[in-house]
């Protein structure tokens, strides 16, 4: 039995490119390579507005945003956390960036995962060089090739 709890849920009026099982796999596989044998974690999609709000109230930031996570585990218990995407963005950056809606939001499902295991970046442009950018990177092109998870 898998100790990986992964709970995907798509807002009301949302149309993905994927299955929402597609995006658990992504994360199971991100949990998998970082060599996680037990997790609880929840992956909401939501549209601009509820996005918007949250990034306003968690963040302090305006307008809507990509992704947001919380991590909640406790010292030494196993990784707990929340992640939410805004899909509206998502589909705004797939254009922007030449990639497909269903890779963008991969992507963003993975980030958010590193995220609540403990993953940081820094903000502008040195963000690309990171290590977790590398490592999202390196995660999301092997499960795109449906590669066996990739270990640090």
């Amino acid at each position: 039995m898998d100790e990986r709890s992964v709970d995907v849920s798509v807002g009301d009026g949302l149309t993905l490119p994927l299955a929402p099982e597609r995006l658990e796999e992504a994360v199971r596989f991100v949990l998998r390579s970082e060599a996680v044998p037990a997790a609880e974690l929840s992956l909401a999609l939501m549209g601009d507005e509820e996005i918007a709000a949250m990034n306003a109230e968690y963040l302090s930031h305006e307008g809507p945003t990509d992704v947001i996570s919380f991590e909640m585990q406790h010292p030494g218990g196993i990784p707990i956390g929340d992640i939410y995407i805004g899909a509206l963005q998502a589909e705004r950056q797939a254009a922007e960036h030449g990639v497909s809606f269903e890779e963008e939001l991969l992507r963003l499902a993975m980030h958010g995962t590193l995220h609540v295991l403990g993953y940081d970046h820094p903000e502008g442009e040195d963000r690309a060089d990171s290590e977790m950018y590398r490592r999202q990177e390196a995660l999301l092109a092997s499960f795109l090739a449906g590669g066996e998870p990739i270990s640090r």
